[in-house]
């Protein structure tokens, strides 16, 4: 079954009604399906572990990762993956 049309606000559909199933909020799926359409969370430019702090850091800011800025590049890197 296609996914519901959202409206011009949501730029993945399909994502977006993945991660509310999921549980996530209506605000935090927004963010993560858009980010994803836009290619702004896409990892094929290399592994995680190859990126900065400061990049990883400002990818979880992007996605909605809280706590965020008491996490060390692996706890960074875990909770991109876990994302």
């Amino acid at each position: 079954m296609p996914a519901k049309d959202h409206g011009p606000q949501i730029k993945n559909d399909e994502l977006y009604e993945k991660l509310r199933d999921a549980g996530n909020s209506k605000e935090k799926a927004a963010r993560i399906a858009n980010a994803q359409a836009e290619g702004s969370i896409d990892h094929r430019g290399g592994t995680l572990e190859s990126r900065s702090k400061g990049q990883l850091y400002d990818e979880a800011k992007e996605i909605g990762i809280e706590g965020r800025s008491r996490m060390d590049k692996d706890e960074l890197v875990d909770a991109i993956r876990d994302h």
